[in-house]
């Protein structure tokens, strides 16, 4: 773990004593966690939050009387309390958990379909640093993301979205991004202002389960100018148009004729991702391709460093690093910076117009 802290207080909110009792269990395993209170709705999780002030909240997205979603809004206009949400793997929760990320949650667990599941050792390590992660991260008060700050895709485009006639832009240059904690909300200050005739294809990389990763995809696509889809095996490069990797698949490319064409893989994770950020800049070195602007963005850890530095060497990629400040968490970025593979740091509402500007947008 990067974090370190002896005392994390935790305030449990879930509708259900069994999760609650579990949740609870787990946490106070570990000796920096410390549960100090549980909440079985919403209204009580905003009363209790302001009594026990606790570090980090674990929050279900679905219960009676007040939901998650809208218990989040309330804590995050309070603006002091990091917040996981706990979600089910159905279609309607992972649109919900998506809908929170972009709310201000700071990252998510999914409940096992089957409930006993989740004291299982990867499940039960996977709370406990969530919740120390969560508890280190900035607090993101009042930053829901405002589309309509100016940048050079314009607010028309975005109106109009007409997604129809980009084929007529050629294929200049390929963005690969890269990114985690904190990332569905900062995608939405970068891909919503890049307009539709951008001479580019844009290859997102960011940590999420099967499911969740197409939710995103579609949130993406309803606010921006060029496309947004989950990518598919066999999709070929196009500008205008953005693909995030699906979830528990790395996302890898290879070279026909002149098209670049996505493939799919589901070989061993590497640093404990899948997809990860490594190997897809990593297979889009191999392809020989010039004219790629490589953007790391807010996560924890240091997956897309390796990739990054082999774009670098191999394809004199040009590569934009998120700034500590705007970082949910500032550990895939810094770590990058670190190993000499940023060209540029800037801030994450900046980050578009860096990309554009290189391209001579």
């Amino acid at each position: 773990m990067e974090f370190m802290n002896k005392d994390i207080k935790v305030l449990v909110v879930d509708d259900s004593a069994f999760m609650r009792k579990v949740i609870t269990d787990i946490l106070n395993e570990d000796k920096r966690v410390s549960v100090i209170g549980t909440a079985k709705n919403g209204l009580e999780a905003v009363s209790k939050s302001k009594e026990l002030m606790p570090d980090v909240i674990t929050l279900d997205v679905e219960m009676p009387v007040m939901d998650g979603l809208n218990c989040l809004k309330e804590l995050v206009n309070i603006g002091q309390f990091p917040v996981v949400m706990l979600s089910s793997v159905t279609s309607e929760g992972t649109e919900a958990t998506i809908r929170a990320l972009e709310d201000g949650a700071v990252d998510f667990i999914t409940k096992p379909v089957n409930l006993f599941d989740i004291s299982s050792i990867d499940k039960k390590k996977e709370i406990i640093e969530k919740v120390i992660v969560a508890s280190k991260t900035k607090n993101m008060r009042g930053t829901k993301t405002d589309i309509s700050f100016e940048n050079k895709a314009t607010k028309t485009k975005k109106i109009t979205k007409q997604k129809t006639s980009i084929n007529r832009v050629e294929l200049e240059y390929i963005v690969a991004i890269g990114t985690s904690t904190g990332g569905p909300k900062a995608l939405q200050s970068v891909i919503p202002f890049l307009p539709e005739d951008i001479p580019a294809a844009v290859l997102i990389v960011q940590h999420m389960p099967p499911g969740f990763t197409k939710s995103l995809a579609g949130r993406l696509d309803g606010m921006s100018a060029i496309s947004v889809k989950e990518a598919e095996e066999g999709d070929i490069l196009r500008p205008g148009q953005a693909y995030i990797a699906p979830g528990d698949f790395h996302m890898l490319f290879k070279k026909s004729n002149n098209d670049i064409i996505i493939s799919l893989d589901q070989s061993a994770s590497v640093s404990g991702h899948r997809p990860s950020v490594d190997k897809m800049m990593t297979s889009l070195s191999e392809t020989g391709q010039k004219n790629i602007i490589g953007v790391i963005m807010t996560g924890m850890g240091s997956d897309g460093t390796n990739g990054l530095l082999k774009l670098k060497k191999d394809n004199n990629a040009y590569v934009i690093g998120q700034d500590e400040q705007s970082c949910v968490v500032y550990g895939m970025p810094r770590a990058a910076h670190n190993k000499g593979a940023v060209d540029e740091q800037v801030p994450l509402k900046a980050i578009t117009n860096s990309i554009l500007k290189y391209m001579g947008v």
